[in-house]
């Protein structure tokens, strides 16, 4: 069965031609590349690793253990690759000490933004000391090689020193949002086995200072692998009254700050694990991704210099929080091998006032700017006659991540933040996958408005029905990667059958990697997201992507954000439902206001309009927000939960919990 495609979007935005001449990767370099990681895709990853300086060259390029369907595997020897095993690095000095060696140790790393207004900038060689006194503090503490090491803390440069610190270690890191519920951290603390957990007094979020060391001792309390708690002082009086537990907790000023600033490294196999990252938990058990550190950061070097086009003289900033993958790859180990200077932000992005970000684009001269959909969206609401009374302009390239964005907000965010001249790049790519498989290559590719266009060189993706075979151009489908790449996820943390049964069952006689995301095939064969597969609406037997309904109606002059689900109806199985985010802030059920009723019906006829009558959205709720989780993710569950008057699933990842309460009294009016 494939999935229902409607939409068609025509628009078409090529690169300018000072752009294309001054591109990392040209039109004819992108030729090269695909050529020959088509002819031997190992070969074209080895010279990826190039980029990384390696204490020892690997023995062994790839190795890897396909998936085998269960009706004919006869044993359960663990799917899984490596990648240039044997070899052995250090991803500290890979993203640090070989810049300050080469020279470049006066060059910025790091702009911090606190969201007061305090800042702080670290040089590379600034940010070397650092790391080598936080190492030195993590070795006084007992922390080595294999160790787990869980950081649970806001956007600050201690939170980028540390993790470095336990990178440099050989140990491994698991980044925690700062938002996170207690129960949520214990979760994480309890599955990695952690030995320490690094955390702060309090966080500053939307202008108030927020408690969070109670917090973190709830989520260790009598888990006694946790020998220490490191803390960093951050609210400092306003957060007072701070739980202390002797011999445990340690302030993270009175441990790191007597420490040496120099540190000798050791260097460790390519396959050494660097990180484990959770997905959302936004459905079931949140799964721990293991990530290694050699194809790992070759992966996310090589993808950072070629898809954003990294130069010298940039300034880059990954919006992302330092907990969410995006901001592993793109805002700490890219950016960082790639020796490039990035900006970090500790604050919401309309605190204090809703031009937050276009102040720090300006103050720092930002050049690229990766966010997510959510917060276009959101800058729609908020700037509904454009953006004015910023220096925008020195913006030459903006990226996009964490799901598809809609057309009309692509068309905004190039126009109003890009000058209508910075190409966009609209990534896909996972936490499984560890950076970008699909991006437009921006010196060489015409854009197209919601589109990721296709995998980029060294990968390969396709467009496959259930029985793992090509659809048609024009159809929809489920999304796979074939065979393997080196930033992959190598397994789920403790459970390696999950990892072979989540991402590699379903489509093992193909030997390909499923991603969960359903997707159509254009006539040129580019790619277009149609969102999860879970969230496909089956409406009188037609499947339908939520996706595309809500680009439908986010086009609609009236409406900045969309969010669509499919609902039980007796007769066509399931309707669409619809919760719609006005520009001007209405809110209301059309059974209860007469102008919901008038909206609705004009945003029914609009959706007719633009991708067919089969959908039309049978309910439109008018919100003033939807339910997100912290990545900006829309939590579509929820509102099928809201919508059909169920008990809410689980809500710890959420963004603002108080907006499925707001909806569920809107419906009951």
């Amino acid at each position: 069965m494939t999935i229902d495609t409607l939409l068609d979007e025509r628009r078409r935005f090529a690169p300018s031609a000072e752009f294309a001449a001054r591109a990392n990767v040209t039109a004819a370099d992108a030729e090269a590349l695909y050529a020959e990681a088509a002819a031997d895709p190992v070969a074209f990853w080895e010279r990826q690793a190039e980029r990384l300086d390696w204490a020892e060259r690997w023995q062994t390029a790839h190795t890897w253990v396909h998936p085998v369907p269960s009706a004919s595997r006869e044993t359960d020897e663990p799917v899984g690759a490596t990648w240039f095993s044997g070899g052995r690095l250090n991803a500290a000095v890979n993203c640090v000490d070989r810049h300050v060696a080469s020279g470049r140790g006066d060059k910025v790393a790091f702009f911090f933004e606190g969201e007061r207004g305090d800042r702080r900038s670290l040089t590379y060689a600034e940010l070397e000391r650092e790391v080598a006194k936080a190492a030195n503090a993590l070795t006084e503490l007992g922390i080595g090689q294999g160790d787990r090491v869980v950081i649970y803390l806001p956007v600050l440069l201690e939170t980028v020193i540390v993790t470095l610190a336990v990178a440099r270690l050989g140990a491994v890191h698991s980044l925690v949002f700062g938002g996170f519920s207690a129960e949520a951290l214990r979760f994480r603390v309890e599955d990695t086995g952690a030995k320490l957990l690094v955390t702060t007094d309090g966080q500053f979020r939307r202008g108030q200072a927020v408690p969070v060391k109670a917090a973190a001792d709830a989520a260790v309390e009598g888990v006694g692998h946790v020998e220490h708690v490191l803390v960093v002082r951050r609210t400092g009086d306003e957060t007072p009254d701070i739980p202390w537990t002797p011999g445990r907790d340690v302030w993270w000023h009175e441990l790191v700050d007597r420490q040496p600033d120099t540190h000798e490294p050791e260097f460790f196999d390519a396959e050494n694990p660097l990180f484990i990252i959770y997905t959302s938990g936004t459905t079931g058990r949140p799964k721990g991704l293991v990530h290694t550190t050699g194809g790992y950061l070759t992966h996310a070097a090589y993808t950072q210099w070629a898809v954003f086009d990294v130069k010298p003289d940039d300034v880059y900033w990954c919006t992302a929080d330092l907990a969410w993958v995006t901001a592993h790859t793109y805002e700490l180990y890219g950016p960082l091998l790639n020796g490039v200077t990035s900006v970090i932000y500790e604050g919401t992005p309309n605190t204090p006032h809703p031009g937050r970000h276009f102040e720090v684009i300006e103050r720092y001269g930002v050049t690229t700017y990766y966010t997510a959909p959510t917060l276009i969206r959101s800058l729609m609401t908020w700037f509904p006659a454009g953006v004015h009374g910023w220096n925008l302009s020195s913006i030459r390239l903006l990226g996009s991540v964490g799901e598809a964005i809609n057309p009309e907000a692509w068309v905004w965010f190039h126009r109003e933040i890009g000058g209508g001249r910075a190409p966009i790049v609209d990534t896909w790519w996972q936490s499984e996958t560890g950076a970008a498989v699909q991006a437009p290559l921006p010196g060489v590719d015409t854009l197209k408005p919601g589109s990721s266009l296709r995998a980029l060189p060294g990968l390969r993706t396709r467009v496959v029905d259930e029985e793992g075979a090509d659809v048609a151009p024009g159809r929809g489908g489920y999304l796979v990667v074939d065979g393997t790449w080196p930033g992959m996820a190598r397994t789920v943390w403790g459970d390696p059958d999950r990892y072979r049964a989540s991402y590699w069952e379903r489509f093992a006689h193909r030997g390909s990697f499923f991603s969960g995301d359903g997707a159509k095939l254009d006539a040129d064969g580019d790619v277009w997201l149609l969102g999860r597969v879970d969230d496909v609406i089956n409406v009188s037997g037609h499947r339908l992507s939520t996706i595309e309904i809500e680009s439908a109606l986010v086009a609609h002059p009236s409406v900045t954000e969309a969010g669509v689900v499919g609902v039980s109806d007796a007769t066509t199985g399931e309707a669409i439902a619809a919760f719609v985010v006005a520009g001007d802030g209405v809110e209301g059920h059309p059974d209860a206001s007469g102008e919901a009723s008038a909206r609705a019906a004009a945003l029914r006829a609009h959706v007719a309009s633009a991708i067919g009558p089969i959908a039309k959205p049978r309910d439109v709720v008018f919100v003033t927000d939807l339910p997100k989780t912290r990545s900006g993710k829309i939590m579509r569950r929820l509102l099928v939960d809201l919508a059909e008057g169920r008990t809410l699933g689980d809500t710890t990842s959420l963004q603002d919990s108080t907006v499925p309460t707001r909806i569920a009294e809107l419906l009951a009016r």
